[in-house]
């Protein structure tokens, strides 16, 4: 079985998943609703103004340590024998935890004005927007990885 990271060393390989991470992006900021979806979506819009292709240069750059962060429990998933996607959406929590510590990070070093005030304005109620970004993320990983 190919390891997430192994499978980012490859460009072309590379290249497909940040393509599909951006449509997952796309989709699920489109699917929100209510006043929290419209705060995500006027700070996902002012984010992705900020130059042609930011989203797509954020998430090839986030990539390599998403998929550090999402290593451990891909390999539990294998371990055990389950499908790697089912397994991401019954730890949720844990994939939001990891990927958030990420992104955390990134956006207390972060230079822009823009991006930094977007993050922490939508910061509250990430973990609960990425666990439900989950299955369609899970179904992702395990494409590139099975």
């Amino acid at each position: 079985m190919a390891n997430l990271s192994d499978v980012l060393n490859d460009d072309s390989k590379k290249n497909q998943i940040v393509d599909e991470c951006v449509v997952l992006l796309d989709a699920e900021v489109s699917d929100k609703g209510g006043i929290s979806g419209f705060a995500i979506k006027a700070g996902y819009g002012a984010v992705k103004g900020i130059r042609p292709g930011f989203v797509r240069h954020v998430v090839s750059d986030l990539l390599p340590e998403f998929a550090n962060g999402l290593s451990p429990l891909i390999a539990e998933a294998q371990d055990k024998g389950s499908a790697i996607g089912k397994y991401l959406e019954q730890n949720a929590s844990r994939v939001a935890d990891a990927l958030l510590a990420i992104t955390d990070a990134k956006a207390q070093r972060a230079k822009n004005a823009v991006v930094k005030g977007a993050y922490d304005k939508l910061r509250g109620m990430a973990k609960k927007n990425v666990e439900s970004a989950v299955p369609r993320l899970g179904k992702l990983v395990e494409k590139h990885v099975s």
